[in-house]
């Protein structure tokens, strides 16, 4: 298939696959499209790990590193804080919240070594940390750059081209995908509502035709809801060049989903995600369990902004998922993740590969019944 995005990264498929699992970033890389490794909460030294683990599955194919790089957070205004700085401000009174949590839903302690550098506890968002992801990435060879939660920074994209690779960048919005345009991004995702993870409030049916409108002739990636051919058909006939998947690899045999997760996606309805800022402090789409709903509660303190939220829960949740394999627990009731409203459709766990090659069937399937609603004359 032909397309400016994929013309642009050098690809023979349009599909994008964002995951926090390198295997399956190379299995997309190596079935045609263009795997993307979420990295945020990485640090330095696992990342060159994983950077170096993916260069060496696809041998020299195009594959992706996606970094959060939001406007907002804080300690924005003194270019970010350390752990010790965001640490002294978290209110004793959300910390009681989270302990009495555990203790209500029986979630036993976590060894006292347990380490919380990687995961949400160790997400990096501000420039300070955000330097050495950078210098660990462009120490290898990805292809694409994707900057989400605001327009890319002007140190990003400068390292980005002067390395001569391309940005990404994440809208939810049309005024995020002209700010991003105008900022210097190369290819803009229009993520709808549907998508798991952080996005906005507008429908990817509403959402990519207008973007697509709006940033012409940027080549643009429909994101949201999309795990299918006839997704990925659809995202195309709206005007985007691509789609960009995330939830889809969540359940197949590469992912890294815990597995007591992974069953909850798989047994999951249509209407069981909610837009919640439990985990990260801004709002993101995951599974609903009693984790999301104790945030919502009105006796709760609410979540803390971005990046305190993370820091405050991360053990947290550590300690859910370490105990979550017994299903029926109060760790297995709260245990939660990111995910779309296509985790409803999600009902095996398959190769990734074969989730690709089943996508591009089902497409061209879908564009031969298009066809034939044409009537020559």
């Amino acid at each position: 298939m032909r397309t400016r995005a994929t013309e642009l990264l050098g690809i023979d498929l349009p599909i994008f696959a964002f995951s926090h699992c390198r295997d399956v970033v190379a299995a997309v890389t190596n079935a045609g499209g263009c795997g993307v490794l979420g990295a945020v909460a990485h640090s330095p030294k696992q990342l060159d790990i994983d950077l170096t683990w993916i260069e060496d599955e696809v041998k020299g194919k195009p594959y992706g590193v996606d970094l959060l790089v939001p406007e907002k957070f804080v300690g924005a205004e003194e270019g970010g804080l350390d752990r010790a700085q965001l640490g002294s401000l978290l209110p004793d009174e959300h910390k009681e919240f989270v302990e009495d949590l555990l203790r209500r839903y029986d979630v036993p302690p976590a060894p006292e070594d347990i380490n919380i550098g990687r995961g949400v506890g160790g997400m990096r968002v501000d420039p300070k940390s955000m330097a050495p992801l950078l210098d660990t990435c462009f120490d290898h060879q990805p292809r694409l750059v994707a900057s989400a939660l605001g327009p890319p920074p002007g140190y990003f994209l400068d390292r980005a081209h002067d390395a001569g690779v391309p940005v990404a960048a994440l809208a939810g919005s049309v005024d995020h995908a002209r700010r991003h345009a105008a900022a210097g991004a190369d290819l803009i995702v229009a993520q709808g509502t549907e998508a798991g993870g952080h996005t906005g409030l507008v429908a990817t049916m509403v959402l990519v035709p207008e973007v697509v409108d709006t940033v012409a002739p940027l080549p643009v990636l429909a994101a949201g809801g999309i795990a299918r051919g006839r997704q990925l058909a659809a995202g195309m006939a709206l005007g985007a060049d691509g789609v960009w998947c995330g939830s889809v690899w969540l359940t197949t045999e590469e992912a890294e989903t815990p597995q007591e997760v992974k069953q909850k996606f798989l047994h999951a309805g249509l209407g069981d995600t909610v837009r919640s800022r439990s985990i990260t402090g801004k709002p993101a789409r995951m599974l609903r369990t009693p984790w999301t709903d104790e945030w919502e509660s009105p006796e709760g303190p609410g979540p803390l902004p971005m990046p305190i939220q993370p820091l405050l829960v991360g053990p947290a949740l550590q300690r859910i998922y370490r105990a979550a394999g017994k299903e029926g627990s109060g760790a297995n009731q709260l245990a939660t993740y990111f995910v779309g409203q296509v985790v409803g459709s999600m009902r095996s766990v398959q190769p990734t590969r074969r989730v690709v090659l089943e996508m591009i069937d089902e497409f061209i399937d879908t564009v031969q019944r298009l066809d034939g609603f044409l009537v020559d004359g």
